[in-house]
């Protein structure tokens, strides 16, 4: 049979405990949300869904091609002109995910005879861009700055060092300022996904590079989503205006992939701008987060202090968790559930994110439904 293997996979991850399913939610869930990444609360803002609308009745329901065909509107630029200034890059460029920018700015900037060294802690895109890159990888410690020295020192040639800004199992902050001064000690580029600090950390959001000093360098470049603080949808890469060019003649998830959907950069545009326009909301994302922290702690919950919007919280066991979710969202409470492979350490969690439009009252119900549940 030719897929019969299939089976034996499925079974070892029954076995495990490792089975993963679908779960269509309604457009009018009554769970208290804490498992979406939409950190600042802008996915059903009325500006947002309004900028969406608008641009699906301007420009239609799709971009009709790719970036380099016809996948290019005025939107888009202007999209493109705003993220750059918001982060203070001098350009960006746009893509139909994340996941895209990522595997975009990794095999674009990682070509042969070059060298990448990547954080044992990154996402599965930034780990799937350095796999499909042509330069030489290796993987070095979670956060480790001395490591990248190390790999760094042994190579003669191009090099690009690796890695989240904010990581998104615990959410931890990687030490940008440091990978930074060792890139430059060896005159490697840094390359990093904002994916988690976007919208939360920065000056009103600006994101983790431009909280460690680093936005503008002309050494470091950033990607990021549109799909977290921004509650809409695509990736961005923003750098040097000669990358961003360099992406623009030799990116493959650019050149071949149909261009972002005009509703999905209308709604990121209208965020942004209400970011702009209210700088606030980062802050109380991290208000947020830092509460939720300090009460599952008090509860006597073993949970990773954030340093973004990410909170999370061990589990016994990947059954457990499974367990722990489920009894979670019975409760009337949505939480991540990270298990392996999706986490680097082998330890399940409960991931929760905090939002900038929680209340208090809200925050103490999630608590509580958490504590009561506990395996």
């Amino acid at each position: 049979m030719a897929f019969g293997w299939i089976e034996e996979q499925a079974e070892a991850r029954r076995r495990a405990g490792l089975v993963r399913t679908l779960r269509p939610r309604p457009a009018d869930s009554p769970l208290l949300d804490l498992a979406s990444n939409d950190y600042l609360g802008l996915a059903h803002h009325p500006e947002v869904t309004e900028g969406a609308a608008r641009a699906a009745r301007v420009w239609g329901g799709g971009s009709t091609g790719s970036r380099l065909v016809t996948g290019t509107t005025e939107l888009h630029t202007e999209l493109e002109r705003e993220l750059a200034a918001f982060c203070g890059f001098e350009a960006a460029l746009v893509f139909s995910s994340g996941y895209a920018a990522n595997l975009a700015a990794v095999t674009a900037l990682g070509p042969h005879g070059s060298l990448i060294v990547s954080d044992a802690g990154n996402h599965a895109s930034l780990i799937d861009g350095c796999r499909l890159a042509r330069g030489e990888r290796q993987v070095v410690g979670h956060a480790d700055p001395e490591a990248v020295r190390k790999a760094l020192a042994g190579h003669q040639g191009p090099a690009i060092v690796v890695s989240d800004t904010v990581f998104s199992v615990d959410g931890d902050r990687a030490p940008l300022a440091e990978l930074a001064e060792a890139c430059r000690e060896h005159g490697a580029g840094l390359v990093v996904d904002d994916a988690h600090g976007l919208g939360v950390l920065g000056d009103g959001g600006r994101g983790a590079p431009q909280a460690a000093g680093l936005a503008g360098a002309a050494d470091v470049v950033v990607t990021a989503t549109l799909s977290k603080s921004l509650g809409s949808q695509g990736g961005v890469v923003l750098g040097p205006a000669p990358v961003i060019d360099h992406l623009v003649n030799a990116a493959r998830t650019f050149i071949f992939d149909t261009g972002l959907a005009p509703a999905a950069a209308g709604a990121a545009l209208a965020a942004l701008r209400l970011l702009v326009r209210e700088p606030q909301r980062a802050a109380r994302a991290r208000e947020v987060a830092a509460e939720l922290h300090a009460r599952l702690t008090a509860a006597g919950l073993e949970a990773v202090r954030p340093d973004a919007a990410v909170v999370s919280v061990r589990a016994p066991s990947p059954e457990q968790a499974v367990r722990w979710a489920a009894d979670c969202r019975t409760a009337g409470l949505a939480v991540g559930c990270f298990r392996p492979p999706s986490v680097p350490d082998g330890i399940s969690r409960l991931r929760l994110t905090a939002r900038a439009d929680l209340s208090g009252a809200e925050i103490e119900r999630a608590v509580r439904v958490i504590g009561e549940t506990r395996p």
